[in-house]
């Protein structure tokens, strides 16, 4: 395959994968109820968060929230909950419908507007959920969960310059949070700065509170820059085994698409390959 058409279509699978992984990881420290709960009066408890959950665990607390939902769809906390699992799955259009529904029944709530746009990003009605979110907002009292989404939604916009003040805007209020210094550098990666990328994901991975998801970011973009074998022993950090092999699985699959970094560093193009 021609170096430019395998430069291209590396491009735009890194693209997706990096945009979402940024995106995912904003949405999912972004506070929608006040306190972070999952769980809350009525709604039946899981034992575990859902971002920690396996395929199985994960559909049978989908069902057990979307029971709660089906007896009262007015509930906010019902609504919001099997919002959250249904996005965790993959059902980003049937999310979003949930929550215009609990949004209709709580027009002024600002946790059911947070979560309301976060359902409308991850559908990819990216304008709408930056206003959503805007909206969800108070000037006075600004939460940094949400500033931060914004950054990650105007980067999926290609605004990358006022994403990145977002970001900036966040860490004045949590300062050295590790999802937002992800964020951040995961901005980098879509515009092909993986210097300054894994030098935000480095200083992201050594803060207290770090999850996998911060380490995840940081062995791709180690990866794009030829050092597989480190980016390898990054991946398997404080996983167990399957989740290891799987994320090394993706992480080999995103390196090796269409052609290798290498091969297309050599052909002059890798600082094209991770723009959008």
């Amino acid at each position: 395959m021609p170096a430019v058409s395998a430069a291209s279509s590396f491009r735009t699978v890194l693209f997706r994968g990096a945009s979402a992984a940024l995106l995912a990881i904003a949405l999912a420290s972004c506070s929608t109820t006040g306190k972070d709960r999952m769980t809350t009066g009525s709604i039946p408890k899981t034992s575990q968060s859902l971002d920690t959950m396996n395929s199985t665990d994960l559909a049978q607390a989908t069902a057990t929230y979307g029971k709660a939902y089906d007896a009262n769809p007015r509930d906010r906390d019902a609504g919001v909950n099997y919002a959250n699992a249904l996005r965790m799955s993959g059902r980003n259009d049937q999310a979003l419908a949930v929550m215009q529904q609990v949004a209709i029944a709580n027009p002024s709530d600002r946790g059911v507007l947070a979560a309301y746009g976060k359902a409308q990003a991850a559908a990819g009605q990216l304008d709408e959920a930056l206003s959503t979110i805007d909206r969800a907002q108070l000037p006075d009292r600004p939460d940094w969960r949400l500033v931060s989404a914004q950054g990650a939604i105007l980067d999926q916009l290609g605004r990358s310059t006022d994403a990145r003040a977002k970001y900036r805007d966040a860490l004045v209020l949590a300062p050295n949070e590790p999802t937002i210094l992800s964020n951040l550098g995961m901005s980098y990666v879509l515009t092909g700065d993986l210097k300054n990328a894994e030098s935000y994901l480095r200083t992201a991975v050594a803060q207290p509170g770090a999850d996998s998801r911060v380490r995840q970011n940081l062995a791709l973009v180690v990866g794009l820059q030829g050092r597989f074998a480190e980016a390898e022993q990054i991946a398997r950090q404080e996983l167990t085994p399957q989740q290891a092999n799987a994320n090394v699985a993706y992480l080999r699959g995103m390196l090796a698409q269409q052609n290798s970094w290498q091969k297309l560093a050599a052909s002059g193009d890798s600082k094209k390959v991770a723009q959008q």
